[in-house]
C-alpha cells in the first residue's frame, strides 16, 4: 500500500512538473508572438513555399525585420538578411517545428514573420493556426485536388479543410478564383470574424511575370501585391522585393541544354502533382512547342502515391500533348496500361523506372539523344522524389556547373 502510494506520488508530481513546463513554454512562446505586429500564415495546395519567400522577401524590400519559414521541398528558416538556414530534423516533420523558429528566431525587434503551413491534416492546421502562429494575415494561395485521404474527395470538401488556418478577427488573403469555393470562404471567414480579400491575378503586369528568372505565376505575385497594399507598401518595392527574394529550390525553371547533340530546353515540373497547376505550368512552356521540337513527358511516380500515379497517365494523355512519354519510379505496368487505354502509341512509351532501373546515362539517351528532332523539350512532373528523378536532377546540376564556368547561361527567363 506504501509502495503505490509512493508511486502515485512521484506520477503526481511528474505531471504537475510537465504541465508547469508546458504552461511556461506556452506563456513564453505567447509573449513572443505578441511582440510581432505582422504574423503571417501561407497555407494552400500550390505555391505555398513560392508564396512565404515572395512575401518575406517584400516585407524586407520595406524595411521590416522579416523572419520566414519555409517547408515545402526544402525546410529552412529564412533570415532577416534573406539567407536560408536548412531546418535539420531528427525525425519525422512535426508543427512542434514552428513554435521552435519562434524561439529560436524572434526577438523584440522583428516585425513579421511569415511562416508556410505544415499541416494537412484539418485539425492540426486549426492548431497551427490558433495555438501556434495566430496570424494577423492567413494567406489560403489556392485549392486543388490534393491529399484527398485526408482533406476531402471533392473541392469544397478541400476549400473547408484548408479554412482551418484562416485567422480570427483578422485578413485572409487568396487568389482563388472558383466562385462556389469563394462562397464557401467567405462564410467560413465571416464566421471567425475575418475579412476575405480575393487578389486578382488579372492586375499582374506581363512585364512584372517576366522579371523573375523562373516561371512565376500571375496568382502568386497578386497574393503578394494584395498584401502589400494591405501594409501601405508601394507597388514597386513590393516587386523589387519579390524579385530579389531567393527562389525556393522546388521552383519551376526552364534551363537550356547542349546534350547529346541535341538542342535541350529542360523544364523542372516535378513539384506540380494537381491537374489544373500542371495544365497552367504547361502553358506557360507553350514558346518552347515549336513544330520541329519533339516534346518528352516525364511521368515521375512515387510508390506511395498510386492514386496520384494513375491520375496523371489520364492527364498525360488526355489535358497535354506530348510526342513522348517517359515512366520513372513506381507503377510502370499500371500506369502504362492507363496510358495505352486512353489511345496513346505504346511505340511512344518508354518505361524507364524501378521496373528497369537504368543508369543516367541511359535516361538522357532514351529521352533526349534518341529524339527525332534535334530540339527537345523535357518536362518532369508529378512528383519530386523517385531515384531516377534524382539521378537526372543531379546530372542537370552538374552540366549546370560545368556551363557556368565555361561561361555558358542555361537559365531561360519565363514570361
Amino acid at each position: 500500500m506504501a509502495s503505490q502510494i509512493v508511486f502515485f506520488a512521484i506520477a503526481v508530481t511528474a505531471a504537475l512538473a510537465m504541465l508547469m513546463r508546458w504552461f511556461g513554454e506556452s506563456r513564453g512562446h505567447s509573449r513572443r508572438l505578441t511582440m510581432v505586429p505582422h504574423r503571417i500564415h501561407v497555407n494552400g495546395i500550390r505555391g505555398k513555399s513560392t508564396v512565404t519567400r515572395l512575401i518575406a522577401g517584400m516585407l524586407r524590400e520595406a524595411d521590416l525585420v522579416t523572419v520566414g519559414k519555409s517547408t515545402g521541398s526544402f525546410a529552412a528558416v529564412i533570415a532577416p538578411d534573406g539567407r536560408d538556414h536548412p531546418i535539420v530534423r531528427n525525425g519525422s516533420p512535426t508543427i512542434l517545428e514552428q513554435i521552435q523558429v519562434v524561439k529560436d528566431w524572434v526577438t523584440p525587434f522583428v516585425d513579421a514573420v511569415v511562416m508556410e503551413c505544415m499541416a494537412i491534416n484539418p485539425r492540426y492546421q486549426r492548431v497551427s493556426e490558433e495555438r501556434i502562429i495566430r496570424s494577423t494575415i492567413g494567406v489560403i494561395t489556392n485549392v486543388r485536388e490534393d491529399h484527398q485521404d485526408v482533406m476531402g474527395e471533392t473541392l469544397p470538401e478541400i476549400a473547408r479543410s484548408l479554412m482551418s488556418s484562416c485567422p480570427r478577427n483578422g485578413i485572409l488573403v487568396t487568389a482563388e478564383q472558383n466562385p462556389e469555393l469563394l462562397e464557401i470562404m467567405y462564410r467560413e471567414a465571416r464566421r471567425r470574424g475575418t475579412s476575405l480579400i480575393v487578389a486578382d491575378p488579372a492586375k499582374v503586369k506581363a512585364e512584372e511575370v517576366a522579371a523573375f528568372d523562373f516561371i512565376s505565376f500571375e496568382e502568386n505575385i497578386a497574393i503578394v501585391l494584395a498584401i502589400a497594399e494591405l501594409l501601405n507598401i508601394p507597388r514597386h518595392v513590393a516587386m523589387a522585393g519579390m524579385v530579389k527574394a531567393p527562389a525556393d529550390p522546388g521552383v519551376l525553371r526552364v534551363e537550356r541544354y547542349n546534350i547529346g547533340g541535341k538542342r535541350l530546353v529542360w523544364a523542372n515540373l516535378f513539384a506540380v502533382n494537381d491537374r489544373e497547376s500542371m495544365i497552367a505550368a504547361a502553358e506557360k512552356l507553350q514558346p518552347y512547342m515549336g513544330k520541329n521540337t519533339t516534346t518528352v513527358g516525364i511521368l515521375n511516380n512515387r510508390s506511395d502515391r498510386q492514386r496520384r500515379a494513375i491520375q496523371f497517365a489520364d492527364i498525360a494523355v488526355n489535358d497535354l500533348s506530348f510526342d513522348r512519354l517517359v515512366t520513372f519510379g513506381a507503377y510502370e505496368d499500371l500506369v502504362t496500361n492507363v496510358v495505352l487505354r486512353n489511345g496513346y502509341p505504346r511505340e511512344h512509351l518508354i518505361n524507364l523506372g524501378e521496373q528497369r532501373n537504368p543508369t543516367i546515362h541511359d535516361i538522357i539517351d532514351e529521352a533526349v539523344t534518341k529524339m527525332p528532332t534535334d530540339d527537345v523539350l523535357l518536362v518532369g512532373f508529378v512528383n519530386i522524389h523517385t531515384h531516377q528523378a534524382e539521378m537526372m536532377l543531379d546530372y542537370f546540376e552538374r552540366v549546370a556547373e560545368r556551363d557556368k564556368r565555361r561561361g555558358k547561361r542555361h537559365l531561360v527567363a519565363v514570361a
